[in-house]
């Protein structure tokens, strides 16, 4: 038997081929859709800190409606390419997912979860193709990879846990009335400021709290320590696995291997 050629491919065949492509491709179309859903993301994830003050308006409820029908169809395309469905449906990803479209087609069932959406994001950020097309068409990005990465990190982190302080404290603490009131305390606690003005009330309220301290204050140093901490490169050396190495290293440090980082000629 012949292997399938474009011409005798089914339809569904071409569909997926066509859609695993815009995934996973290497083309330019395919890095435009990925930087695409990157914008799209991002643009929803404002739309959502704007939306919080002005929930009454219908219209919003409308557009609310089809950010969800598009968050849908995005799903099942990736389900529909997924070699293996029921994981990528169990993983955390895959239920947050499922809980943003419910909060938008379905609000009062899952209300207020909509934040949890930026952790796809996240995902897409750090998905391999993602990432070599990011070091292919920036010197920036290739120079700066850790702290871009440790900024991407602590501000997924503030947005969800953000979040996870509105729904639980929204309805019992009157200081904690939308949005902006909810990424206040994330803030001011990460900072280390602490005016004192808006607190967590409750013994859930005060485990949230020291969890925002322990993990959202490593976060921040981590970020720190990138910041401040001399530039690497990473590339695996494929001797002993060392994978950072200074720009303009033509040997590993650890073994001594010839290694060939690709440069644009700067170093």
């Amino acid at each position: 038997m012949g292997q399938a050629t474009p011409s005798n491919l089914s339809f569904w065949q071409k569909l997926h081929n066509k859609i695993d492509h815009l995934y996973n491709g290497s083309s330019p179309s395919s890095r435009r859709f990925r930087w695409g859903l990157l914008a799209f993301d991002a643009i929803t994830i404002f739309y959502f800190i704007l939306a919080s003050f002005y929930h009454h308006i219908d219209d919003f409820h409308i557009l609310e409606e089809a950010i969800g029908i598009i968050y849908l169809l995005e799903l099942v395309a990736r389900l529909f390419i997924s070699k293996s469905k029921f994981q990528e449906l169990i993983h955390p990803i895959g239920l947050a997912d499922i809980i943003v479209i419910i909060s938008l087609l379905a609000p009062s069932l899952a209300e207020n979860f909509s934040f949890l959406r930026v952790i796809r994001t996240l995902r897409l950020l750090r998905s391999y193709h993602m990432l070599r097309n990011l070091r292919k068409q920036s010197r920036f990005v290739r120079m700066h990879e850790d702290v871009i990465f440790s900024v991407v990190n602590l501000f997924v982190f503030i947005f969800v846990i953000t979040a996870v302080v509105y729904v639980s404290q929204v309805h019992i603490n009157d200081d904690i009335n939308d949005y902006i009131d909810a990424l206040y305390f994330p803030i001011a606690t990460l900072t280390t400021t602490g005016f004192g003005d808006i607190t967590l009330v409750g013994h859930d309220g005060h485990i949230l709290a020291v969890l925002i301290m322990i993990f959202g204050i490593s976060l921040f140093l981590r970020l720190i320590q990138t910041i401040f901490r001399p530039g690497k490169i990473r590339y695996e050396c494929p001797s002993c696995g060392l994978n950072r190495h200074d720009h303009d290293a033509v040997h590993c440090k650890h073994c001594g291997e010839v290694i060939h980082i690709t440069t644009e000629g700067e170093y």
